[in-house]
């Protein structure tokens, strides 16, 4: 058996392993991150950690290199300070796109980052809606991949009545699967954009709409939004074919330039997303909805430290 339960708080998500520690009646445990003038980063523990089950809170969004490289070093500190375990808890993980050779002499960066969580000497990870499942092979220590899915299919569940005729509708065919168990939690029908990438930049167009939008309310989910190029062609598209009232959904906030910008002008009743991705208060718009997976990582870390199943929170 390990001690007790140690959180600690990367300096990208102070918040949420805040709301966490409170979920489990934990304090924060105290830790010094300084970034010097040189860029250097260093770490320093409050108190020493020996036998104890430690939990690393940091999501990788941007600056990326940054709060990986943190990351990194918050866990090779507590593993020379002779931690129990050691787990990384990473809300979003950075380079989760890159998880494949889809063409000649480029990286699969998505395994060089879990070679280096391992390295670092992490024992577990827990994770959030990958964007490509295969990425849990590229560890070979154990750890938990969760979904928001509950989460927001939920807040969707309460709002149901509200909604005329809904019609869930993916962005991208990729995501079907998911969009089908979203459809079948709140007992509607699905429908399609079709998209095709071009190039290796961020761009991608919108061809059409596969399934019946017209004069229903159309809920838009995806697993993240990055410069919101793709939704937005999304929105315009089922608007065009006769969409009433549009939500958009997605788990990571990812909102670079010109993301926000670009949700502002759409026509949208609702976004809804989750924190894990911090949000700054200019990306946070009237029409947001953050939801907290706060609850959902605290309670994995419990089970996890007691040694209980985690699939039973979702009848698996």
């Amino acid at each position: 058996m390990f001690g007790n339960i140690k959180v600690f708080a990367g300096t990208a998500s102070p918040a949420l392993a805040h709301e966490i520690a409170s979920y489990l009646n934990v304090p924060l445990s105290g830790r010094d991150i300084i970034k010097f003038p040189n860029e250097n980063i260093f770490v320093k523990l409050h108190a020493s950690v020996r036998g104890q089950d430690c939990y690393v809170v940091q999501t990788t969004s941007a600056p990326t290199s940054d709060n990986l490289l943190e990351l990194l070093i918050m866990v090779q500190t507590l593993r020379l300070d002779s931690a129990g375990r050691i787990t990384v808890v990473v809300p979003y993980l950075a380079y989760a796109r890159s998880d494949k050779k889809d063409q000649p002499r480029v990286p699969i960066t998505a395994r060089l980052v879990a070679d280096m969580i391992q390295v670092a000497g992490a024992d577990r990870y827990i994770l959030m809606d990958l964007h490509a499942g295969q990425i849990q092979g590229f560890f070979s220590i154990p750890g938990d991949v969760l979904t928001a899915f509950h989460i927001v299919s939920d807040y969707f569940a309460e709002i149901r009545p509200t909604l005329k005729d809904p019609v869930i509708v993916t962005a991208d065919l990729g995501f079907a699967k998911k969009g089908r168990n979203f459809a079948a939690r709140l007992n509607c029908t699905m429908a399609f954009v079709e998209k095709r990438r071009t190039g290796n930049d961020a761009n991608a167009f919108a061809l059409t709409v596969i399934g019946d939008v017209e004069g229903r309310d159309v809920i838009i989910v995806d697993d993240e939004v990055d410069t919101a190029g793709s939704v937005s062609q999304a929105v315009e598209i089922v608007k065009a074919h006769g969409a009433r009232d549009i939500y958009l959904s997605f788990v990571h906030a990812v909102l670079s330039t010109p993301a926000v910008e670009r949700l502002r002008k759409l026509p949208l009743k609702q976004i809804v997303t989750t924190n894990t991705i911090p949000l700054a208060p200019e990306k946070i718009l009237p029409n947001m909805k953050v939801l907290s997976v706060a609850p959902l990582l605290g309670e994995v870390i419990k089970r996890a430290h007691e040694g209980r199943s985690v699939g039973e929170m979702f009848n698996e």
